[in-house]
């Protein structure tokens, strides 16, 4: 009689994973992760909102015609400024800061040159206000009243105006001084506006219209070392000085 086989050859081995029972999906932990995961994008995307908000808008030469025209219309010293402002930031100005001797009075440097200062300085004497007289003269009768950050011993006809210390110090004395706020109805046509940048350095600009659909809002038209543009940037950096001059009757 044969020998009955034991157990071991009558079992049939599985080779391969060891099987496991199907794990329900944890619905809960996912949407975390989901939730955590936007939460982080917006954080560290917010910085960019600014910009991207302002790439959908085109700042073309027929948006700022349009405005230009309607500015003039108005009457407006303001408004004036502006319109000079977007004229000019349809120029193509290469940033350059060196040291020139100019004419004076109406002196400047050459055309397709200049920084922040000097948008301020063309945009004004466009509508027959020239501050490098005006400053040479308030420097004059207060000189130790202007910033001694140069080590000039007196007043210097070629650069005092391209100076956005000198400039705001002028304003001060002569100008209406507006509280700075990040409230878009404070902000008119043809404000100057001082920001201090991240490097304590000072930067100048002056209060434009949107293009577009988005007039209502402040814009700047500055220089700011990539030549002479109209941009969404009132906001970007710290408002130092807010200005209107002339100061408006009763101010």
């Amino acid at each position: 009689m044969p020998r009955p086989r034991s157990g071991f050859y009558n079992t049939i081995e599985y080779i391969g994973p060891r099987p496991e029972k199907p794990k329900r999906r944890n619905f809960f932990g996912g949407w975390v992760i989901i939730v955590i995961a936007l939460g982080i994008g917006f954080w560290f995307g917010r910085p960019l909102l600014p910009f991207l908000k302002a790439t959908q808008v085109v700042t073309s030469a027929e948006n700022a015609d349009l405005l230009i025209s309607t500015l003039r219309g108005s009457g407006e010293f303001g408004s004036g400024l502006a319109a000079a402002a977007l004229a000019h930031s349809g120029e193509s100005v290469s940033y350059d800061p060196s040291y020139y001797k100019i004419a004076y009075p109406n002196g400047d440097l050459p055309a397709n040159k200049g920084v922040a200062a000097d948008v301020v300085v063309r945009c004004y004497r466009a509508l027959g206000v020239d501050l490098q007289i005006l400053v040479h003269e308030d420097m004059s009768a207060n000189f130790r009243g202007y910033p001694g950050l140069w080590g000039a011993s007196s007043p210097d006809t070629n650069i005092d105006h391209r100076r956005v210390a000198n400039l705001q110090r002028f304003f001060e004395h002569k100008g209406q001084t507006i509280t700075p706020s990040r409230d878009d109805s404070d902000y008119r046509p043809g404000d100057i506006v001082v920001w201090e940048l991240g490097n304590a350095e000072k930067h100048i600009g002056i209060i434009v219209p949107g293009p577009g659909d988005r007039a209502g809002e402040p814009w700047v038209v500055h220089n700011m070392g990539a030549g002479v543009k109209w941009e969404n940037i009132l906001f970007e950096y710290s408002i130092q000085r807010h200005f209107r001059y002339p100061a408006e009757a009763g101010n």
